[in-house]
Parts: structure tokens; sequence; C-alpha cells
């Protein structure tokens, strides 16, 4: 396939904001979910070293209604306008065209729409602080949430609006990976990153409409005092847990697949071999997607569900852990006896593979139900928490941004960052563990003596991953001004993003591809 052509590149293709603002060029709808996806970043993390500054010392920084309304803050933008739409949002919309040899998405003007819809809603959702703000916790849960002050009906409608957002993106990826792959792509031929996208997608079509509903319920009961979850209107608290986690937990895998994804090419790339099994890692996406419908009910362990319930989730929760250790082992066995390069990506990699190992290991934990008992609501469910969203997803977005940047960048400083956010991540969340093993219940403000030290060790290392993070970017930031142009295919990678110009073309390829062979033929 040729690259070489005196076409435009997508960043010279019309300039001046407007031509941003109606452009139909997915790499620049993803360039621009990025930017603001990044400002919501920094937000989300101010509100976690705050959270962080106060649980350093047994005294009080906030009154405990200033330090609800951080912990809502913190979780609401990191999942729903951070994490959720992150890698699928960004890396997703830039890549997933290149990917399959196509010059955009199905539906271009709805990929514009979509990117319109999650800033109506994440400016809705900032726009709650004009409104006293919303101090329910990320979950929302009732009856709480239907009789507290602030901005709730405005926070929960704008989830909803974020939903519609991610219902328009999953659609139109399905749509994209079914009808413009390539001639000779087949599905078997899709690279990783392109299959863990689309199953992505599937339950970001399925799973968020739940979502969108339940939180459309909570408003209606709200304002109109329609009995749906408040008891004391004929309704059931119960039901609300039953609808917000059978969203939820499918959206810890909307959060975490992408990210598999972008290991599983980060693998292969700097280990200079052909991945390990490719099918079973594709389909053990699919897999994973299908399962996470059914394990809703391992966080209503306490909340008096029958005990046959509890053991049918138990049981298909610790079903999830299968598919998920055949990406792990099939990662391991690529690397096994590969030339494996420690490049920066290669670094975070690595990293997400220990750390998403914990998070994995104690999420098999939790769903034993004597075990979920005493840790449930403690701060080992934050820990496990974080090790899989924090320690995973973010983990490989670092890690894919670095290996896909258009631009040289500083190794030195790029691994610099890497060793701050590692450390610094377990240094964070290693303690809340033991913490939680002690007994330290979660969304407290304040705590006992005798949980000080632990608390003060978790929060310098959040020092740490935050200084990490801004090396980090002052990596970026250095290579957009300084950096040299690098080379067309400076990994010596075998996907087709890699076969065209840097940056690309503004419809990707000057001629369409053709594909003979599968995505990673090393050797």
């Amino acid at each position: 396939m040729s690259t070489a052509g005196a076409g435009h590149n997508y960043l010279e293709h019309g300039k001046g904001l407007m031509s941003w603002l109606t452009t139909l060029d997915h790499k620049r709808i993803g360039l621009m979910y990025g930017i603001f996806i990044a400002f919501f970043f920094l937000l989300g993390g101010i509100a976690a070293l705050l959270i962080r500054l106060e649980l350093f010392g047994v005294g009080e920084l906030f009154t405990g209604a200033e330090y609800n309304k951080l912990m809502t803050y913190h979780g609401a933008i990191m999942v729903f306008m951070v994490i959720v739409p992150g890698i699928p949002a960004i890396l997703g919309n830039f890549f997933l065209p290149l990917h399959i040899g196509a010059k955009d998405v199905a539906f271009p003007r709805l990929n514009l729409l979509s990117w319109y819809v999650f800033m109506a809603g994440s400016i809705m959702a900032v726009c709650t602080l004009l409104l006293g703000g919303v101090d329910t916790g990320w979950t929302f849960y009732t009856p709480y949430s239907i009789g507290t002050s602030g901005g709730v009906i405005l926070m929960v409608l704008a989830v909803f609006i974020l939903g519609m957002s991610s219902i328009l993106t999953g659609l139109n990826f399905i749509a994209t990976v079914h009808k413009l792959r390539a001639p000779g792509m087949t599905m078997n031929r899709i690279p990783l990153f392109v299959w863990s996208i689309y199953s992505t997608a599937i339950l970001q079509v399925l799973a968020t409409p739940v979502l969108g509903i339940t939180v459309l319920l909570l408003a209606m009961e709200k304002v109109f005092g329609i009995g749906f979850f408040d008891p004391a209107l004929g309704g059931d608290p119960i039901l609300f847990q039953h609808f917000f986690w059978f969203y939820s937990h499918p959206a810890v895998y909307i959060m975490i697949l992408p990210a598999m994804g972008i290991i599983s090419e980060l693998i292969t790339t700097y280990s200079r071999k052909t991945i390990f099994g490719y099918t079973a890692i594709a389909y053990s996406s699919l897999a994973i997607a299908g399962v996470s419908f059914f394990v809703w009910g391992h966080h209503m362990f306490v909340s008096g569900q029958s005990a046959i319930a509890g053991i049918l989730f138990s049981l298909i929760t610790m079903l999830v852990g299968v598919p998920t250790a055949i990406k792990l082992f099939n990662w391991l066995f690529t690397m096994y006896k590969g030339s494996v390069q420690l490049q920066s990506p290669m670094l975070y990699a690595i990293g997400f593979m220990f750390l998403f190992t914990i998070g994995g290991v104690t999420g098999i934990m939790l769903a034993v139900i004597g075990l979920d008992v005493h840790f449930h609501d403690t701060y080992f469910v934050v820990a496990h928490f974080h090790y899989v969203m924090v320690g995973g997803t973010l983990m490989a977005i670092a890690g894919g941004m670095l290996h896909w940047w258009p631009k040289m960048f500083s190794e030195y400083w790029a691994r610099i960052s890497y060793l701050f956010i590692f450390i610094g991540f377990n240094v964070t969340f290693f303690p809340q563990f033991i913490l939680g093993s002690m007994g330290m219940p979660r969304r407290y403000h304040t705590y006992l003596p005798e949980y000080e030290s632990l608390n003060q060790i978790s929060t310098v290392g959040s020092w740490l991953i935050g200084t990490g993070f801004l090396v980090l970017l002052g990596v970026f930031i250095h290579s957009l001004m300084y950096g040299k142009k690098a080379s067309e295919n400076p990994w010596h990678s075998k996907t087709l993003e890699w076969q065209t110009t840097s940056p690309p073309f503004h419809e990707n390829f000057e001629e369409t591809p053709v594909v003979t062979a599968g995505p990673y033929e090393y050797r």
C-alpha cells in the first residue's frame, strides 16, 4: 500500500475554531474528546487529592457535608466523564477507523453529535455546583438521594445525557466494525484493540439504557412524588440498587475492556512477537461482556437477597475470572521468549498486568459471601475498585497515549512518570486493603486514631501519583512544542494505523489498503 502523497493531513484540513466545531473527521472529534476529558480528569484528580488531604489526620479539615460533596464529585466525574468515555471516545474514535482501513466511522455526523451531547451532560454536571452541590455519592443511592437538597435532579439528568452520548458512540462503532473493514480484513484479522472496542460498544448499547431509565425514574420521583424507590411513597429502595448495578457492573467492563485491548497491542508490539492465542483473547472480550450482565447481585450480598441468589451471583462473579485470566496468561506467553523492549509504553503495560491482577484477585475474594460481608463498605472495597479502575484503565490510557503519540517524546521522563505513578499507586491503595480488613468504613471524613498512620501513608502516595501525572503531562507538552517529527512507524508495528503517514491523511489512507495477513505477523 502506498503511503506517499500530497494530500493534507487531518490537522491541516480546515483551520479555525469553526472548522473544529463542525468537523466530521473522527480524528479531530477524538482530540476534542481528549481535551475535555483531560480537563475533567484534572477536576476529579484535585477532588481526590483533597479527599486524601482530609484523611491525612484524625482531625477535620472539611465538614462532613463538604467531604461528601468532594467524594461525590470525585466519583461522578471520574466514572461518568473520564473513565467510562475515556478510551472509546478518545483512542477508539481516533484509531478504530485507522485500524480497520476505513476513511471514517460509519456515521460521522452522529459521531459529532455524540461529542456535543457529552459536552452538554458534562456542563450540566459541573453546573450543579451552583445549586449547592451534590452529596449523595456517585451511586445516588435512595432514599437519601430523594430527600437531600442541592442539584441532585440536574446531576442525574446530566448522567442521563452522558449515557445518551455513550449509546450513540457504541452504535457508531458497531456499525463501523461490521460495515467499513478494508478488503481482506475478516473479523479474525482485526486488531485486538478493535475487538475490545467492539465488545465495549455492545455493552454501551445494551446496558446504558438501564442507567438512563433508573436516573430518570429517580428524577421523576423527586419532582412528582411518584413512588418508585421511596418506602414512604410505596417504593422499594432495593429496586434502585438492582437497576443501578445491572448497569454499573457492565460499566466496569466498559472501562476495562478497552484498556485490555490497548495492553494486547502493547504486549505484542514491544515483545516483537505474534500475539499468543489471538482467537482466545478476541472471544474472551465477548465472554467478559456477556457474563458481566449476570453479576450485579454481588454488590448486594448484605441487602437482604435470598441465600440462593447470593450463591448464584457469587459463582457467576468468580466465572468472570476465567476469560480475564485467559488474557493475562496469553500476554505472559507472548512475552515469553520474545524480544521484550522496555520502552515506556511497555512499562505501563507491565504495570497494568501487575495492578490489575491484584484487583482481580481481590475481586474474587469479594465474590465470596463470607468475606464480602466483612469487607462490605470498608476501604478494602475502595482499594479493590481503584486497583481495577485506576491501576487498570489509567495505566492503559497512559501506555496507549505514549504508544500512539504522533510526535517523539522524552523517553527518560516518560519512564520517570511511570515510576511515580506505579509506586505512588501502590503506596496509596495497598494500605487501604489493610485498613479495610481492620474495619475502617469508607465514605467517612474522620476515623479512629488507630487508622491514622496507614491513612498518612496512603495520602503521601496520592501526592506521588499526582506528581507522576504532572510529569506525564509535561512529556506530552514538551513533545508538542519541541519534539522532533516521528517516523511513520517508529515501533515497527504491523497494524494498519502505522502504515499511513504521521499525522494521517484527512481520510486516513491515500489508497484503500488491502489486507492479506493478520495484524501481528512478527515471527
